[in-house]
């Protein structure tokens, strides 16, 4: 019997322990590791035996947060959680709500340190950077590069400049380097805020009365000739204009229409003509039919198959 009364005795210390201990960080949130706090992020507050104080605190716009009995909000971006933990002890003490407060600061989750991957990805996506990452790991969120992704991976992000106003600072990476030659320098270390853009390749359309019509990757840098462009497209129909044209959109915006007489660059009269990214080449039938820019460009969107077809119809 008094066996069993000293056992209902500790049971009763247990649970009366229980009933008064703060609410632990593991019933609020995951224990996320510990970086300077920013706007919207969310945070697990426990105040030791004061079970009234502990709670999940949204941060502000303002970067500050609120508690409960504190007439003084708690200034809280860009500081680590002791240092939160620290602010929070010195407005106890100083509002005299607790004599010798024990205050634990964790985070619960992370909204202020967004990273977006966009592009020639094969899954964009914006995540949170819960700790520092790489950039390759950023890219492998995103399931990798697509295949028409281009030599270079834009990596933007914005600071404060001398004024105090934000700026933004894009640096270029090669892919090659980054990827092929794994130069750990390119691997850049990112904490939240960057925007990482994959451009796609350039290309040059060939349509018309050609082999193979579509849309061609060029490598920037490298200069590409008609003559390369025919080779791709393999080769003129039999009944392919011997005059060809090319289709350009200036930096300005003019549209151009530039002949080419592409018989004397075949024979070696004339020398072969440079083509620059987004161009089109376009070779019409021998009965001298060609389509405006306009109609071009109203083509392409329905694709190189579907273009082709309206211009050997004539349509």
């Amino acid at each position: 019997m008094r066996c069993l009364l000293s056992v209902l005795v500790f049971l009763s210390a247990v649970l009366a322990q229980q009933s008064s201990r703060p609410v632990s960080v593991a019933e609020v949130g995951a224990n996320l590791p510990a970086q300077a706090v920013g706007f919207n992020d969310l945070l697990a507050v426990s105040v030791y035996d004061a079970p009234e104080l502990s709670r999940t605190i949204r941060v502000g716009a303002d970067g500050y947060i609120r508690l409960p009995m504190l007439t003084e909000r708690v200034k809280v971006d860009g500081l680590y959680p002791v240092d939160i933990e620290a602010s929070i002890v010195a407005a106890l003490r100083q509002e005299q709500i607790l004599v010798d407060p024990f205050v634990t600061v964790t985070i619960a989750e992370y909204h202020s340190r967004p990273i977006s991957v966009a592009g020639a990805v094969k899954m964009p996506l914006v995540f949170q950077a819960e700790s520092s990452i790489t950039l390759l790991e950023a890219v492998a969120r995103a399931q990798g590069l697509r295949e028409d992704a281009g030599r270079e991976i834009l990596v933007s992000r914005a600071q404060p400049g001398p004024d105090g106003k934000l700026i933004t600072l894009t640096r270029r990476v090669s892919v090659r380097g980054l990827i092929d030659d794994a130069d750990p320098e390119l691997n850049l270390q990112l904490v939240g805020g960057e925007e990482i853009r994959v451009p796609e390749v350039s290309k040059i359309y060939v349509m018309g009365n050609v082999k193979k019509p579509g849309a061609f990757p060029v490598q920037d840098g490298f200069d590409t000739t008609i003559m390369q462009m025919l080779a791709l497209a393999e080769g003129l129909m039999p009944f392919a204009n011997k005059q060809a044209f090319i289709y350009r959109r200036e930096a300005g915006g003019n549209k151009n229409e530039i002949p080419v007489a592409l018989d004397k660059i075949m024979n070696r009269r004339a020398p072969d003509v440079t083509l620059t990214a987004n161009d089109i080449l376009y070779i019409p039938d021998n009965h001298g039919k060609r389509l405006g820019i306009a109609a071009l460009e109203k083509v392409l969107m329905f694709g190189t198959a579907a273009g082709t077809a309206m211009i050997y119809t004539g349509r």
